[in-house]
């Protein structure tokens, strides 16, 4: 049977921790941040009591990986990308109540007592086995810290989890000729112990719990997943590592061992609305451990088996904490018909987006949430964002709310009227209005987001039906009383509109009440009272001048942005680039026989019957010489002249093809294989200028 909705007074809503390794990008937005917090927006519209925690996930092997791929500290790693991801969420509108971030000392102090606490129980069961151990850098290496040639396809670049070429899920021992990232040795087999939490035990809780219980009310998707792990079979899952980065064991014995990322991560929760409470006095645990309350996780499907399985069963294990009521994951958002890739740049970046299009928060809202990947993957194209601003935030509901505002100033001086006896038009419109924040509710309950966002297109377009076939501007010539009424009537459907947007369009929503003079009302109008009433603005109320809520999105802005996808396409098809080892090491006097000298091209020709060679007049500053260089394939004569050049003035004279080469120009090469002057900017030093 399945589970009958618990009565509840309060609900804890969730959101996945972004990964502290980048930044935000749209897939994040559509996935998890934009139905949670149109979710919690709507809760509290409804007069709920919600709490909205997140923060942001700052443990686990690929920080210090990423760390020193960028050359710095993971902790200065961490530091950079929490205040962009903070600074961005703030900015795009997320309403939580609390962000906080893995690394807080209360965030510590949570997960090692959490762990404690289990450990105590004896929920744990400890187990010795052999992990890749690199002796140089004197450290057991995480599957991430060991590439080598991946056994199913050859590619010799696989990580110890995974070949990223054929997708295929490898262990480190898989490898062949496996190498540590750390030091580029081969790493040897070492024992380690390990602390692992028996998923097995709690077969029968979450069999029952979850395949029978929730099986009406989850995400079939959500549902779909956890029964395939049930039904295969689980096993224990280590909930330590061998690492120095991370919350340390906190038992003894444990020395270098730090708690696994994905036993520490959902405690973050827990840990952030710890240090909400903290601030605003409250008390936590009734957030997590009271019957009456209900807990929500929004998050991507790759993550369903973390909190469907892993997280309830430690939960469980604990004995203190309420189980989550529902897991509302969402499928993948593509862009531009190609999945989404951090490491490979194909992303649309929430910090990029907040500068390029300032003040259009809501637009990448509405289209993220129209095109959210609610049941099945869906795609992000610039083209449709185009269209979806422009022939439906600016073509109906910006016209619907422009024109209502307008026409209220023109015949009436700002003021709404007041109606006479209402027409059946009127009366049906005003019943209409009072139906949509029931079939919206109805929608957001039942977590159909994009449902929800169609009800509101509904609402607006209702609005400018109503204008169109009720054409005030005709009527006004013979019947002025009656303009009153359609006005009166069209000035109800713009507050409604104030009034439902809020969650979806929390900008425009605030645009909006601020046109309508919302705060000069003695009470504005609720989401539960908007069902009952006709009259929101009241006769006589004076409503604010009209203002854009939404711009048309120009061509050229949208092909700047394909050109950006483009760019990033042809640096993704580049083959990599293999840096040559660093030669033998010389002494600071090696150096000082080098007489490295500013010059200027003069002329330059292309030596007659080759392919490569240059031949060059170069200005040194000591004399003017001639310098033989093969890079004809690279440059044409003409836009050499006038090019300052680094040239190595002491270089031994050497004939080339019957010319006497005087020196050397320095270049380099990029990574498309094309050559690049290494030397002064241009203006920047004289010729002869020595280069120390």
């Amino acid at each position: 049977m399945p589970t009958q909705p618990n009565p509840h007074n309060r609900t804890t809503v969730t959101a996945a921790l972004p990964y502290t390794n980048g930044p935000i990008h749209i897939g994040h937005l559509a996935g998890v941040y934009v139905p949670a917090d149109i979710y919690c927006r709507y809760l509290r519209l409804r007069g709920e009591e919600v709490l909205f925690v997140c923060g942001s996930d700052e443990h686990g092997v690929a920080i210090p990986m990423k760390a020193k791929k960028e050359g710095v500290s993971p902790r200065e790693l961490i530091d950079k990308y929490h205040r962009i991801i903070a600074d961005s969420f703030a900015e795009f509108g997320i309403s939580f109540d609390n962000y906080s971030r893995t690394s807080a000392e209360i965030h510590h102090e949570t997960a090692s007592d959490f762990f404690k606490k289990l450990y105590d129980q004896g929920d744990f069961i400890e187990e010795e086995g052999e992990q890749l151990y690199d002796a140089e850098a004197k450290q057991f290496l995480a599957d991430r810290f060991v590439t080598g040639t991946c056994p199913k396809c050859g590619y010799e670049e696989a990580y110890g989890d995974q070949c990223e070429q054929c997708g295929s899920s490898l262990n480190a021992t898989d490898l062949i000729n496996p190498r540590s990232v750390l030091s580029g040795a081969t790493p040897v087999l070492k024992k380690t112990r390990h602390w692992f939490l028996p998923l097995d035990r709690y077969e029968g809780f979450l069999s029952n719990w979850i395949l029978k219980g929730h099986k009406k009310d989850w995400k079939p998707n959500v549902y779909g997943q956890c029964k395939s792990w049930i039904d295969d079979g689980l096993k224990p899952r280590a909930v330590t590592r061998d690492l120095d980065w991370g919350i340390p064991v906190p038992v003894p014995g444990a020395e270098g061992k730090v708690l696994y990322v994905w036993f520490d991560a959902p405690i973050g929760y827990i840990s952030s609305t710890r240090e909400w409470a903290a601030r605003e006095n409250q008390d936590w645990e009734k957030w997590w451990k009271a019957p009456d309350t209900r807990l929500l996780h929004f998050i991507g499907k790759d993550n369903i088996v973390f909190h469907c399985i892993i997280f309830p069963s430690m939960l469980k294990a604990h004995g203190e904490y309420i189980l989550p009521d529902n897991v509302p994951a969402n499928e993948f958002l593509n862009l531009e018909g190609q999945k989404l890739s951090t490491s490979r740049n194909w992303a649309v970046w929430l910090h990029e987006y907040l500068q390029e299009f300032p003040d259009m928060q809501d637009v990448l809202r509405y289209v993220l949430t129209a095109n959210a990947p609610e049941t099945k993957d869906n795609d992000f194209t610039w083209k449709d964002f185009q269209a979806r601003n422009n022939n439906e935030l600016v073509a109906i509901f910006g016209n619907f709310i422009n024109r209502v505002v307008v026409l209220t100033h023109k015949y009436f001086e700002g003021n709404v009227p007041k109606p006479g006896e209402a027409e059946p038009t009127d009366t049906e419109a005003l019943k209409a209005l009072r139906g949509f924040p029931d079939r919206i509710s109805d929608c957001l309950d039942r977590f159909r987001f994009r449902e929800g966002l169609q009800e509101l297109m509904n609402l607006a377009r209702l609005g400018n039906k109503y204008l169109a076939d009720e054409e005030p501007w005709k009527v006004i010539k013979e019947d002025p009383e009656r303009v009153q009424g359609i006005l009166f009537t069209a000035l109800q459907l713009a507050a409604g509109l104030a009034v439902v947007s809020e969650p979806f369009l929390p900008f425009t929503a605030a645009k909006l009440r601020k046109i309508l003079n919302f705060s000069q009302l003695p009470e504005a109008t609720s989401w539960n009272g908007l069902g009952e009433t006709n009259t929101i603005l009241p006769g006589g109320h004076r409503i604010g001048q009209s203002e854009l809520l939404f711009r048309k999105i120009e061509d050229a802005e949208i092909e700047a942005q394909l050109k950006k996808l483009e760019n990033t396409k042809k640096e993704n098809e580049m083959p990599e680039t293999s840096v040559n080892p660093q030669k033998e090491t010389i002494v600071y006097e090696d150096f000082t026989k080098m007489d490295l000298r500013v010059g200027t091209i003069l002329e330059a020709e292309k030596m007659p019957k080759t392919k490569k060679l240059m031949v060059m007049k170069v200005d040194t500053g000591i004399d003017t010489r001639t310098i033989v260089s093969g890079i004809a394939e690279y440059f044409q004569p003409e836009e050499l002249i006038g090019k300052k050049v680094t040239v190595l003035a002491n270089l031994a004279p050497r004939p080339l093809r019957g010319v006497e080469s005087q020196g050397m120009i320095l270049l380099a090469e990029n990574p498309d294989g094309r050559l690049v002057f290494v030397g002064p900017e241009d203006g920047e030093a004289a010729n002869g200028a020595p280069i120390t």
